[in-house]
């Protein structure tokens, strides 16, 4: 039997630590996130000359990958233009933000009530996420 404010007899880890941690990690990534924006805001990624992480699939293939211009993306949805981001990559913005958004909620919403979340996909969800960024990045690199 566990104590009471203690964890759990069978080993898991206790609501309390379970919110604590979520939290923690929270203001990690929140700050993690600050730092990356404020740099970006003033490194314009159309720009040639800035110090950027380059894309390793584009610079051992040629070719865009499915999350290419993805940080041009952040730049311009930072800066308000919509369009620009919806050039810089359509599917990204159109289904990866709004998934990333839906995931990273559900995490926190389960983190603060002391519950874990593990978002998981099954086969079909794997084949789709896969299919959807085969098909984009083909469509990219043949239409140019």
């Amino acid at each position: 039997m566990s104590a009471p404010g203690g964890p759990p007899a069978n080993g898991a880890p206790s609501p309390a630590a379970i919110r604590k941690a979520t939290l923690r990690r929270a203001a990690v990534a929140v700050g993690a996130g600050a730092l990356g924006a404020a740099y970006l805001w003033r490194t314009n990624p159309h720009e040639p000359g800035h110090l950027l992480i380059p894309c390793p699939f584009r610079w051992a293939t040629g070719l865009l990958c499915p999350a290419c211009g993805g940080t041009r993306m952040a730049y311009d949805l930072m800066h308000g233009d919509l369009v620009g981001a919806f050039h810089d990559n359509a599917v990204l913005l159109a289904l990866g933000v709004p998934a990333a958004a839906y995931m990273t909620g559900r995490w926190l919403y389960a983190g603060l009530r002391g519950r874990r979340f593990r978002a998981r996909l099954g086969a079909r969800g794997n084949a789709v996420v896969l299919g959807i960024a085969a098909v984009w990045m083909l469509v990219r690199n043949l239409t140019g």
